[in-house]
């Protein structure tokens, strides 16, 4: 039973691997869809409601691929997993990447609403080595270096 956590800036590929893992059986879950409030305007859930949905999604799940940019909610569900993936390809790379990505219809209602939001996004993708917050690289780098499993950091997209 492989039950993997990915993680690291908005671009840096973490839907991309995700998608490959449940390609090969495993059970996806996209951080994103649960820790939003999507009516009207997004606001980020409360962390317990977040949690509960992460715990019914590793209760129902034995083999399992859970994505996201939280350390909040990934601290949450980092001692059920088996390993942690770190995508880390530069500021740069998620940029391009955010610019180049397909639609995401269980985030965006069209690819225009999806683009309209680019330049914020952009704007995100930006201040992740300088943020402190749960999205920030420092979060990031201190989940992965305290995590005593198995664990991997690509650099790259093309490493994948």
């Amino acid at each position: 039973m492989r039950k993997i956590i990915i993680f690291g800036n908005s671009g840096s590929g973490k839907s991309t691997l995700a998608r490959k893992f449940q390609q090969a059986g495993l059970a996806h879950l996209d951080m994103d869809t649960l820790a939003w409030d999507m009516n009207p305007d997004p606001v980020r859930k409360p962390l317990k409601e977040s949690q509960q949905e992460i715990s019914e999604f590793i209760n129902n799940n034995d083999s399992w691929v859970v994505e996201g940019c939280y350390s909040d909610l990934i601290n949450f569900a980092i001692s059920h997993s088996t390993e942690i993936i770190y995508m880390n390809p530069g500021v740069d790379r998620c940029i391009e990447n955010a610019k180049n990505r397909p639609w995401e219809p269980h985030k965006y209602a069209s690819k225009q609403a999806q683009d309209e939001n680019l330049e914020m996004l952009v704007n995100w993708i930006k201040q992740y080595p300088t943020r402190t917050d749960t999205f920030s690289k420092i979060a990031h780098e201190t989940l992965y270096s305290n995590y005593e499993g198995k664990k991997t950091m690509y650099a790259s997209n093309q490493s994948i």
